[in-house]
């Protein structure tokens, strides 16, 4: 057993036996209310995390399937009375089982997820250079092509890929003029207004491909509020993926690296756009000490200036999503509410629903499709009669999760991050 293995079983047993089992984390959990099964609730994982790490349960099919069906959305850490750190236990329990000698065998993780670990997370600059292609397929159509297929439209892969939102560019200019289909980001996008500040901005993985209008966005706002913005090219995947796939030492690395590319600058904080990256990224501690992680919203609210910015009024209810991570993780899902609600004329409101997870949980939605699907069934029906034309939600995965919904039963809902929301009324065309 290596120093790896011997630490996680240490965390599990001290850990573990914080938990007093009392249960009032079983409501809020999102799996246990819909299987209403004590094995695949924060109660039930636990004690069986405790039985294998002491040898009284061994390692089998089941006992990975429990682990794999939670959602690591971490509610249950909001209502223990213990304050047990339940996202440490399931990270520990998942590197443990990846741990295994190779004698056993483990359950196959998709395809799809094999390929973006191994071929495109840890080289993100791989994603940049598919952005064209996918551009160019889109505009062919050839996606929605696809969907119709009756043979390729059933492939979770193809289907998966052909409902990604329309992929865009890096913005090239200062101030969202037209920009061109530029690969990649500037180094450095100055401040446009009287200089207040410099951040540092980070990309992620999937959303340097799939959500550029958001980060576009953000050095929009930025610069117009007064903030140089830094881009460094040599930024990787948070490393959220790995970390919650028990995978300790690659998000380690990726952490090391994300570290390095950052502290070239004299920064003020390191900007995420997708508070699953952020609350990753200040588990990690990429930040040093005088720097920080700060979520775009709760950076603009913070830090704003707002005096001297034109909003163009936008008379629509705004629906708001608040992903777990930002609700349990960073507890900051208030920050949201007030950007869009700098918008005249809005009508902010939650979305019903809010405590409970979508279901989308980094790469959860395609690792167990039908749980997720389930889990985002009430969250649809609630939009379906809200009247509501738009939908804020402030983490990629999420925002994907609900958009192929929506795509598959053609509902005209608009999902985009607040900050995206923000900018397209300051005068981006996103």
């Amino acid at each position: 057993m290596n120093l790896l293995s011997e630490s996680s079983k240490d965390l599990i047993n001290n850990e573990s036996n914080q938990c007093v089992s009392c249960g009032l984390c079983l409501p809020h959990c999102p799996t246990y209310r819909l299987l209403k099964s004590e094995a695949d609730s924060p109660r039930g994982r636990i004690n069986l995390m405790s039985g294998f790490v002491n040898g009284r349960i061994p390692l089998n099919a089941r006992l990975i399937q429990h682990m794999d069906r939670c959602l690591t959305c971490r509610a249950c850490e909001v209502a223990c009375p213990n304050n047990v750190a339940y996202g440490n236990l399931i990270d520990s329990m998942r590197a443990l089982i990846a741990d295994q000698p190779k004698s056993v065998e483990l359950p196959q993780k998709p395809f799809v997820l094999t390929l973006l670990k191994r071929q495109l997370l840890t080289q993100p600059v791989r994603l940049d250079r598919l952005r064209g292609l996918f551009h160019f397929v889109q505009k062919k159509g050839w996606l929605r092509w696809i969907k119709k297929s009756s043979y390729l439209g059933n492939n979770k892969l193809l289907r998966f890929v052909a409902q990604l939102p329309l992929i865009k560019f890096p913005q090239a200019g200062l101030t969202g003029e037209k920009h061109g289909k530029n690969n990649s980001w500037k180094e450095t996008y100055p401040a446009i207004s009287k200089k207040r500040g410099e951040v540092g901005l980070f990309l992620g993985c999937v959303a340097r491909l799939t959500d550029v209008a958001t980060l576009n966005s953000c050095i929009y706002v930025l610069n117009h509020l007064g903030y140089t913005v830094h881009v460094p090219s040599d930024q990787m995947c948070c490393g959220a993926i790995y970390q919650h796939d028990g995978a300790i030492k690659d998000a380690a690395a990726l952490s090391r690296q994300n570290k390095s590319a950052f502290a070239r600058y004299d920064i003020d904080a390191i900007i995420s756009t997708a508070t699953g990256c952020g609350a990753q990224l200040l588990q990690s501690r990429v930040a040093n000490d005088r720097t920080g992680v700060a979520d775009i919203s709760q950076f603009l609210i913070a830090n704003g200036g707002w005096d001297d910015v034109s909003l163009a009024a936008l008379p629509e209810k705004i629906l708001v999503h608040e992903p777990c991570s930002q609700r349990n993780v960073l507890r900051e899902q208030v920050y949201p509410y007030q950007l869009v609600g700098l918008i005249p004329g809005v009508q902010v409101v939650s979305l019903p629903g809010n405590d409970q997870c979508c279901g989308a949980a980094g790469t959860y939605f395609l690792d167990q499709p039908d749980i997720a699907n389930m889990l985002l069934n009430d969250k649809i029906l609630a939009l379906k009669v809200s009247g509501a034309r738009f939908l804020v939600t402030s983490n990629i995965g999420c925002a994907m999760h609900f958009s192929n919904r929506m795509c598959e039963e053609g509902m005209r809902i608009e999902v985009l991050h607040p900050v995206a929301l923000l900018a397209r009324q300051m005068g981006l065309e996103l």
